[in-house]
């Protein structure tokens, strides 16, 4: 660590026989590195910054374990899923409890963020929740990237790094009650973002169309229609493949086997069967009934 473009120092009480796991995961300029580690104790000096500063902010996101920071007279305490904010700028120190220490680690040179320095300093020590909110959507953001990597290609990197950006601009900017300063662009793709969310968490609701969704999210139908098609997408393609796909995972779960098929295409916004059918033939290019049967058994249980 003290070699890197940002050095630290380190200490911990593990240091006879310290573990520690971390990946990098590039997304153009933009990195995520989730970590697990012992305890630990970071400093970033007056003089580590003079050796090196790649003007960047780190964001780090607590899953495991709980952090103390200090920035000289100003400190901060992190439990499981709070946000710590960091300047390379900036010199400071930060202990944990004891191990092993889980977290989501985030790094974004300062001229991307579209959000004036002196404002970010401010989101520095604050408390920013990654359970409600925007904090919520990019701790789900990050979690979901960290757990499988594997499933984008080299060049979805630069987008995913776009859409990070957005999301943390629009947490610190909400933290500072400053949003409608930030880029159209940036609330549109941040707005499209919670309204997918939004979908997801509510396919089994009947009543999930677009007026509804517009009306939650306190925009027009228009507009709403407008950000889909930002996306080569529109609202309610999007509602039916993640309806299809929800359906499509339970039909092959072994412990739904023997739930009926209409009653899980009912449960993921399907009434009628012959709709249910028509659309996942469409989409997959089989039936249901045939997918199920296609699916492979548990050890010991029947085809």
């Amino acid at each position: 660590m003290s070699r890197t473009h940002a050095p630290l120092q380190l200490d911990s009480e593990c240091a006879a026989n310290f573990r520690a796991h971390q990946r990098l995961i590039g997304l153009g300029a933009v990195s995520v590195w989730p970590a697990t580690f012992e305890q630990l104790v970071f400093m970033r000096t007056p003089r580590l910054i003079r050796q090196s500063d790649p003007e960047v902010y780190h964001l780090s996101l607590m899953l495991r374990g709980e952090a103390v920071a200090s920035w000289g007279r100003q400190g901060s305490s992190y439990q499981p899923f709070d946000f710590h904010t960091n300047d390379s700028s900036r010199p400071y120190e930060i202990w944990t409890g004891q191990g092993p220490i889980s977290s989501v680690g985030i790094e974004i040179p300062k001229a991307l963020l579209p959000i004036p320095g002196n404002k970010v300093d401010q989101v520095i020590g604050q408390h920013m929740s990654g359970r409600a909110g925007i904090g919520a959507l990019l701790a789900q953001f990050l979690t979901t990237l960290a757990a499988d990597a594997g499933h984008y290609q080299p060049t979805d990197g630069p987008r995913l790094g776009t859409v990070l950006v957005d999301l943390v601009a629009t947490m610190f900017a909400h933290t500072l009650e400053a949003e409608p300063a930030l880029p159209p662009e940036t609330r549109a793709r941040t707005l499209t973002l919670r309204i997918k969310a939004f979908i997801r968490s509510n396919l089994h609701d009947p009543d999930l169309t677009p007026g509804h969704i517009a009306a939650v999210h306190h925009v027009s139908r228009g507009y709403l229609h407008r950000l889909f098609q930002a996306e080569a997408d529109t609202v309610a393609s999007y509602i039916r493949s993640q309806r299809l796909e929800g359906a499509r995972r339970d039909l092959i779960d072994p412990a739904l086997r023997a739930t009926p098929v209409h009653v899980i295409a009912t449960r993921w916004g399907f009434p009628r069967a012959a709709d249910f059918t028509r659309a996942f033939r469409t989409a997959y290019g089989t039936t249901p009934t045939d997918h199920r049967q296609q699916a492979p058994s548990l050890p010991g249980q029947a085809s």
